[in-house]
């Protein structure tokens, strides 16, 4: 990893030190996309068939898992891997449930009443991509808050293997958060299948989940279609910043950063420390433990594109941290917590040496599903408040009606909106005329908050 001395760059070098490596930039990934998804809406289940053919080099009768699939996905994982699942599962359950919104109601003023209810999403398509590595945690992610919402269709889609099967962990997963529906498509196929539906896959309304560029790229062209399906954030490669001081363990911090860049070879890790001594220790620590790594190939990529920053102090640092917008952010630093307060934009926050990175992927209860590639300004990671919709209700008394009905026909006139205007003040009228009365008598009242 290249050591780069902050306080020495012009403004250019720090934008430059603090880039992110180019997404996938082919010119035909949107192409591809947007005819991946007209020829599933023209062709249904044939369309998936055929791209499965030529994408996962497998042929399928089903699209859907079996029921005796299921039974041998949990026959292939170990006592410990399903214990390992169970426990994760739980801890993601309780932060989440934890989350729940409470409806609310309040009068904001005399015979005016606001409120809020909260109805879950109807129907929800879980994306779980394959790539080089399966990923049950990601179904943790997505079928824990969706279960909790109530969602009452929960519909999941992941890659064949090219025995024509899904992955055992993520069919064992998928049950064990109350998912029967799995369909084994991928890619973009699977995002236009859930978006528009076939004949055997139903449409939903949002989907969920990573995956690679034709996957985001589908995501993002299905979103912007009324007729298609919602998606839950943008997202991007994988990416860690670790911030450290000098009483932090190299080793740890190179063992995080290195966490992350085995993701893909477009992931990124960034060491942000005011201790040059501690900075050549880890660049070092990530060298020799890039040897006794299985996706030595995949690092040898991504850690091109990651660096460590020498800075003036923790201050900087996190004056750096809240620019670059970490999807996870580490701080290794003596008393962690008391500089939490200054993190304004970090997908998700690990404190101390004993908080590693890969206890968020996987099991300490919060989610993975996070904002990357600088989204963290603006973006939240996903909770159960992406699975739910919260609709706003209003009901005015005739009293209320007429405290309040001048002001919103001097905003509507000053908007230029006479509709608007006549909209109250023919029940203004009404009321003077008699027409209303109590809040428990006459057709102005009486229809008063009413839905049908």
């Amino acid at each position: 990893m290249r050591i780069l001395d902050w306080e020495s760059l012009a403004a250019g070098e720090r934008r430059a030190a603090l880039s992110r490596p180019a997404q996938v930039a082919r010119d035909d990934v949107e192409t591809l996309a947007r005819e991946v998804i007209a020829n599933v809406r023209a062709a249904g289940d044939d369309a998936l068939r055929a791209y499965t053919r030529r994408f996962d080099d497998t042929e399928l009768e089903c699209l859907a898992a079996s029921r005796e699939e299921f039974s041998q996905a949990e026959r292939a994982l170990t006592s410990e891997q399903r214990a390992a699942l169970e426990r994760a599962i739980d801890n993601v359950e309780r932060f989440h449930r934890a989350q729940q919104p409470d409806s609310l109601t309040l009068e904001t003023m005399p015979g005016v009443r606001c409120e809020r209810v909260i109805r879950p999403i109807s129907a929800v398509g879980l994306y779980v991509p394959a790539g080089s590595a399966p990923l049950p945690s990601t179904v943790v992610m997505l079928a824990v808050p969706a279960r909790i919402a109530g969602c009452p269709q929960r519909v999941l889609c992941t890659p064949p293997r090219r025995d024509g099967r899904a992955n055992p962990a993520v069919l064992f997963t998928a049950r064990l958060c109350g998912i029967e529906l799995v369909f084994k498509v991928g890619g973009a196929q699977a995002i236009a299948a859930m978006a528009y539906g076939t004949e055997t896959v139903p449409k939903v309304a949002k989907i969920f989940g990573p995956g690679n560029a034709w996957v985001t790229a589908a995501k993002q062209t299905v979103a912007a279609d009324p007729a298609g399906a919602a998606c839950d954030m943008p997202a991007g490669p994988s990416e860690v910043l670790v911030i450290a001081d000098e009483s932090a363990h190299p080793e740890f911090v190179a063992a995080d950063l290195l966490a992350q860049a085995e993701h893909d070879t477009q992931s990124q890790a960034i060491l942000l420390t005011p201790s040059r001594p501690l900075a050549e220790a880890v660049a070092a620590a990530v060298a020799s433990q890039t040897l006794a790594l299985s996706r030595r190939v995949i690092l040898e990529q991504s850690l091109a594109s990651s660096r460590c920053i020498v800075v003036r102090d923790l201050d900087s640092a996190l004056e750096v941290a809240n620019e670059y917008a970490a999807e996870h952010l580490i701080l290794e630093v003596r008393e962690p917590r008391r500089w939490l307060e200054k993190v304004a934009s970090a997908g998700s926050v690990f404190l101390g040496a004993w908080s590693p990175e890969p206890m968020g992927d996987y099991c300490s209860g919060t989610n993975h599903v996070l904002p990357t590639y600088g989204y963290a300004r603006a973006y939240s990671g996903l909770s159960v408040l992406d699975f739910v919709k919260r609709i706003t209700v209003q009901e005015l008394s005739p009293e209320g009606l007429r405290s309040l009905g001048p002001a919103a026909i001097a905003l509507a006139r000053l908007e230029g909106l006479d509709g608007h205007a006549s909209a109250v003040t023919r029940r203004l009228a009404a009321l003077a005329a008699g027409q209303g009365g109590t809040a428990s008598e006459g057709p102005v009242a009486r229809h008063a908050g009413s839905t049908s």
